[in-house]
């Protein structure tokens, strides 16, 4: 018997502000297990955040583990084009979306490529993803400074973010 393919763990943060954000989601997660083979380990609760950047409405965020066998950059491709079959049109930052995914994490690697850097580069700034994540990976060591997601979550203000919703 042959041994089982090593997989990696990833973590995947969800965002959504255009069109039944809630049910788009939900069917991101489904997605991306059927058509790109990410094994779904947990997920956090959906979250109610305000936007930032220009008026718009609010945004619901939440935090998938996976494990995948797709390399990076194979795993933004995929994450690319499940946005798009969601409906998002690249219009700028901080603009209105149907489907936001961003890599957190891809094990404890640090990628530096023109097109990607893993950890995210800015997920220990923002309450929106550092809420959820802590949901599902309290511990999880961020790989360029060994702190904590929770750690970093209580680093951060997260007066405006509001669980609105189990999967």
């Amino acid at each position: 018997m042959a041994a089982a393919e090593p997989t990696t763990p990833v973590v995947i943060a969800l965002g959504s502000n255009l069109g039944d954000s809630l049910a788009i989601l939900s069917q991101a997660l489904e997605y991306l297990t059927e058509n790109y083979g990410l094994h779904l380990i947990r997920h956090s609760h959906w979250y109610r955040t305000p936007p930032l950047g220009p008026p718009q409405p609010d945004f619901f965020n939440g935090c998938a583990l996976f494990h995948t066998h797709e390399s990076p950059d194979q795993l933004l491709h995929c994450l690319w084009e499940t946005e798009q079959y969601f409906g998002r049109i690249r219009t700028g930052k901080w603009q209105p979306r149907t489907l936001d995914l961003d890599i957190i994490f891809y094990g404890q690697e640090v990628i530096h490529t023109p097109h990607l850097t893993i950890p995210h580069p800015e997920y220990h700034r923002r309450a929106f993803v550092l809420v959820p994540l802590a949901e599902i990976v309290p511990d999880w060591r961020d790989p360029r400074t060994g702190v904590t997601v929770r750690e970093l979550r209580q680093q951060v203000d997260c007066s405006g973010i509001r669980m609105v919703k189990d999967f």
